[in-house]
């Protein structure tokens, strides 16, 4: 575990400790540039990725103080990481686009069809599945989206996508999408009273969803929306 201590003119106080007991596993000063702000610390196992404004970003290994380095230019500071301590990379969030690093600073992935739907990442719209190769988000609508009456809803619609990528390869693999003709609503089972009376349809399922889960085992999708409203998708 990092703790992270105040930062002093010129460097911030850290240490290393074990999460089992507590005990100390390594205290020392990560150097800092005495006049900018500190965008982030992470620790990801032995590695300390740190990151100031206008500034390169360090990846430090700790055991041996290894230093790599990644211009400016092509890290910007994330909004969000998720870790992916079985393929040993990390994903960045940064204006809607996703990508991927190793430890190394080198750029793996860049994602072809994947742009998020929150411009500051919100992790409850997005889902990693165990094996750490695919990511599931709900993410902006590519085309335009034209609704029952003919009228057409446009990019700035309320109403997204959820989209299925490869960690790997950066290819969208699936999507569920309003502009989708074989997505149908399941009927409903009569005398099943537990069911909600709620009618929604596909663009009012896809609307302003603030949380999305998969179900991996049943290979099903649950999303809520900002109505308060969680709808199932299943193949």
């Amino acid at each position: 575990m990092l703790v992270i201590y105040h930062k002093s003119a010129n460097h911030v106080p850290l240490k290393i400790l074990s999460i089992e007991d507590g005990s100390p596993l390594k205290t020392f000063t990560q150097l800092l540039h005495r006049s900018r702000k500190v965008d982030f610390i992470e620790q990801f196992n032995e590695k300390l990725l740190v990151k100031q404004d206008k500034e390169n970003l360090q990846i430090i290994d700790v055991r041996n103080s290894n230093l790599i380095e990644v211009n400016k230019t092509e890290f910007m500071t994330p909004s969000a990481f998720i870790f992916l301590y079985e393929n040993n990379l990390f994903l960045t969030f940064c204006n809607r686009t996703v990508a991927a690093w190793n430890f190394r600073g080198e750029l793996v992935t860049s994602f072809d069809d994947h742009e998020l739907w929150h411009s500051n990442c919100n992790t409850n719209n997005i889902y990693i599945t165990a094996d750490q190769d695919l990511i599931i988000s709900y993410c902006k609508t590519s085309k335009e989206v034209r609704d029952r009456d003919g009228t057409c809803e446009g990019i700035g619609s309320p109403t997204g996508s959820i989209n299925m990528s490869n960690i790997f390869t950066g290819k969208c693999v699936a999507k569920i999408s309003p502009l989708d003709p074989t997505l149908t609503i399941a009927p409903r089972k009569r005398g099943d009273s537990s069911r909600s009376t709620i009618r929604s349809t596909v663009s009012d399922a896809l609307e302003d969803i603030t949380a999305l889960f998969y179900d991996e085992d049943r290979n099903e999708i649950y999303t809520g929306n900002s109505k308060g409203l969680v709808h199932v998708w299943s193949n």
